[in-house]
């Protein structure tokens, strides 16, 4: 169930309530696409004020697969995680394994990027999968078209998300305790106001427990991202929760806020993490480069997470150079906590009716990369 009031500033503040837990919003989602935040441990999560993680249907039925899972009593026992979970329904794989499936009507034909075995998942697959996985929140599965995409095409994609939205309703339906678990429908339309607003509008006359935005954040431009959002949010109800898949970087995630939007999620804290880079209030930081092989100083001065508060550049640029695990520990414990307390401070912010001026000061100090071969190159 989600609850929200608006700021003085008309921004939204709510919680979102699910078996495991209350989640605040806005709120940030740290990615465990295979039942684990990469390098990170369920009680380090817990010490970072995580307050619900993500899991992948598609990658969660092929390894370790849903035996297995269901032996273990769901995924929360399997993970040794007690908190609220999200797992999405695979269909960011329709988009990001295209040489790997096929799109049909029912739904779409995978050969598993392990072993080329025949994997299909459709509705009712979907919604059987997260059922065994016992996640808080589950997604509908959809079809994400690519960027650029003929209208045409995105018009097909916008057709069969929306049927396929309202068959995982009704499959969802025919589960028993089903009613403990919440259904994320996700709107399409690529970058056409007027398929974004269709689909909007369909999704919300089936009725959902949240809607998600996606289709954003898979090779468009950021002002394109941006102004998809800006579509869908009028025609979404404000009683219900507001999800951004696949965001983004800092900046992003504090424009999305001050567009109305409630959750996001995204793999950049812990995949630059292993690029050596970390994030600070001004921009990125490449830990690994070698102006800081006699540095003192923390990543970032002033951060209270464990990395910061223990260790200095120099000895994390040590742990990188030397390929020591502990590297990547630190890095993606001081990232996920930069996305984390960015969170809080943006909620702190709201509640305490100064955020647009958070916003713009945020935005004028915070330097983004030029582009993604900057969070991957040495300075």
């Amino acid at each position: 169930m989600f609850q929200h009031q608006l700021s003085s500033e008309g921004l939204r503040l709510g919680t979102i309530t699910t078996a495991h837990g209350v989640i605040e919003t806005p709120v940030f989602m740290p990615v465990g696409t295979q039942g684990s935040v990469k390098t990170m441990s369920p009680a380090e999560m817990k010490e970072l004020q995580a307050e619900v993680i993500l899991g992948n249907t598609y990658h969660l039925n092929l390894r370790p697969g849903m035996e297995i899972i269901r032996a273990m009593g769901g995924l929360h026992r399997f993970m040794g995680w007690d908190g609220p979970i999200l797992t999405d329904s695979g269909g960011f794989q329709v988009f990001s394994l295209t040489k790997l499936r096929k799109v049909h009507e029912h739904g779409v034909e995978f050969q598993s990027h392990i072993n080329g075995a025949a994997c299909f998942l459709g509705p009712k697959e979907v919604m059987q999968i997260q059922a065994t996985l016992a996640s808080d929140i589950w997604m509908v599965l959809d079809e994400c078209p690519p960027w650029p995409c003929s209208e045409e095409g995105v018009r097909m994609a916008v057709d069969r998300s929306v049927r396929w939205a309202g068959e995982c309703k009704e499959h969802k339906r025919e589960i028993p305790g089903e009613s403990k678990h919440q259904l994320f429908a996700i709107v399409q339309g690529g970058s056409h106001d007027h398929l974004r607003r269709e689909c909007a509008e369909r999704l919300v006359e089936l009725g959902f427990d949240g809607y998600a935005i996606g289709g954003v954040s898979v090779g468009e431009p950021e002002g394109e991202m941006l102004k998809a959002v800006e579509m869908v949010v009028p025609h979404l109800p404000a009683d219900k929760a507001r999800y951004a898949m696949g965001l983004g970087t800092p900046r992003q995630l504090v424009e999305m806020v001050a567009r109305g939007v409630d959750m996001f999620d995204c793999v950049l804290p812990t995949r630059v993490a292993r690029n050596g880079v970390a994030y600070t209030r001004t921009g990125y930081l490449h830990v690994s480069a070698g102006r800081y092989k006699q540095d003192p100083l923390p990543m970032e001065e002033g951060c209270t997470c464990y990395a910061c508060r223990h260790f200095s550049r120099a000895y994390i640029r040590h742990l990188l150079n030397t390929k020591e695990i502990l590297g990547l520990r630190l890095v993606s414990w001081h990232n996920l906590h930069f996305y984390l307390e960015l969170m809080r401070r943006v909620r702190s912010a709201i509640r305490e009716g100064w955020f647009q001026e958070f916003r713009r000061e945020f935005v004028a100090n915070y330097k983004e990369p030029n582009d993604a071969n900057d969070l991957t190159r040495k300075e």
